[in-house]
């Protein structure tokens, strides 16, 4: 199947991407580890694979940014920028259907995330061999321990480009000479070998558990009973948090879907993305919020008088207006003296909280700030739910010219650039339990 490679442009960074098939459904191929959009034609398997999706799809897949045949760049993307990147491939493919979005492997937290924000554009989802965490946890004991991942870190590292990532997740193949010696190819045209371990580090530090419960599309779970990469009990894990998801264990202990029993995989993909309904418009979507309020503004007004006070807030507003129009936050509020805003990406609203606390400081003022990100919903303009209520009580929390985040956030924007300190437990007034708060910084 021959297509051209295009490119969809992200802020400047170019994600190359090929299209396939002319079914009535599109679905967007979300890559794991690696992948080379021109190169996997040459392995058969793959291509066998590929073709069977074009049978009844209209696909589309793409090299993530940073490898491939996609631009390079300085460090790996984050869950935000990846997304970002995939809405603007799907926007330059002219995929104007709802789209089902296929997450395998590394792939799937990023297509967490993207489903829960964006379910306009998502029609269904599909998680194979993936995972919401995947480092063991106090409250996550299904997780991988770290030590055990440094010694796969270093093994990746040092057997890079000899099909060490085919070893370790396609044992049916081991033997075929043909396909190891193409598969190591791909390893030395996807990545570096030093590039596949930030990579690897940083996805494995990805959590989106607190995200599972706000995914409101169709989901398909799937995983292989004897996958030892990705441990069934990920994929349990996730359709027991995911509304109404199904999950499907198959025979086999190959991670990679294109190897093993491909015909059992792909053909509960089709039955899955063929027979389902569009799902319903809904008025629940994940946003992250951002709360701001001035420190001692009645103090400032009462020294200053009315008129001053009212001059130097028109000053603030347009400081903090610029800001969020460069962050693309919205605003939803400005009651008093402080703002309510919303975002597409946990990164961007705290980049933002911080470039407004900077922003107004020529001023004399100071100000203080909180970021959450869950579920909201959505009453015309009106944005209410819990997150909104969370996210105002933990910026109430913060100190003078603080930004303050909840666990969730930090959690979300790792490989960000920006730097957290651990605040502890707080309870949050009107909100159950404690809160582990974090202060920002870039």
């Amino acid at each position: 199947m021959e297509s051209q490679t295009r490119y969809g442009n992200n802020d400047g960074v170019n994600i190359a991407y090929q299209v396939h098939g002319e079914g009535p459904l599109d679905l967007i191929l979300v890559p794991g580890w690696v992948s080379h959009v021109e190169f996997v034609w040459e392995i058969d398997m793959y291509a066998a694979f590929l073709r069977r999706l074009a049978s009844f799809c209209r696909f589309i897949m793409l090299d993530r940014r940073g490898t491939a045949l996609s631009d390079p760049t300085d460090n790996f993307p984050t869950l935000e920028q990846r997304m970002e990147d995939v809405r603007a491939v799907m926007d330059d493919a002219g995929s104007e259907k709802k789209d089902t979005l296929r997450g395998i492997s590394e792939g799937g937290p990023m297509s967490i995330l993207f489903s829960a924000t964006y379910p306009e554009r998502i029609n269904s989802l599909i998680l194979y061999g993936t995972f919401a965490r995947y480092i063991e946890a106090a409250d996550y004991p299904i997780g991988r321990k770290r030590e055990e991942l440094e010694g796969m870190y270093a093994m990746v590292r040092d057997q890079w480009g000899d099909g060490i990532s085919a070893k370790l997740f396609a044992p049916s193949m081991v033997d075929d000479a043909n396909f190891m010696k193409t598969w190591s190819k791909l390893e030395r045209y996807a990545v570096s070998p030093g590039r596949i371990v930030d990579l690897l580090r940083q996805t494995m530090e990805c959590d989106t558990r607190d995200i599972l419960p706000t995914i409101n599309v169709p989901t398909l779970v799937m995983c292989r009973t004897g996958d030892l990469a990705t441990p069934i009990e990920h994929s349990r894990y996730m359709a027991k948090n995911i509304k109404g998801a199904k999950i499907v264990e198959l025979a086999g202990e190959d991670h990679f879907p294109w190897t093993g029993d491909v015909e059992a995989l792909l053909a509960e993909v089709e039955e899955f993305v063929t027979g389902t309904r569009h799902a319903v418009e809904s008025d629940r979507v994940l946003a992250t919020v951002l709360f701001t309020d001035i420190v001692d503004s009645t103090k400032h007004a009462v020294e200053m008088g009315d008129r001053k006070w009212r001059d130097l807030l028109e000053r603030h507003h347009s400081l903090v207006r610029r800001e969020l129009d460069r962050f693309r936050g919205r605003e939803i509020d400005n009651a008093g003296d402080g703002f309510f805003a919303t975002f597409d990406g946990p990164a961007r609203a705290v980049h933002c909280a911080l470039s407004i606390r900077d922003a107004i400081a020529p001023l004399g003022m100071a100000v203080r700030a909180g970021v959450h990100i869950g579920e909201c919903e959505l009453l015309g303009d009106k944005v209410s739910g819990v997150a909104v209520h969370i996210g105002a009580r933990v910026q109430s929390a913060a100190s003078p010219n603080e930004i303050l985040v909840s666990r969730t956030v930090k959690d979300l924007v790792v490989g960000s650039g920006l730097d957290f300190a651990d605040r502890g437990e707080h309870e949050l007034k009107g909100i159950p339990g404690t809160w582990q708060l974090f202060s920002a910084s870039a």
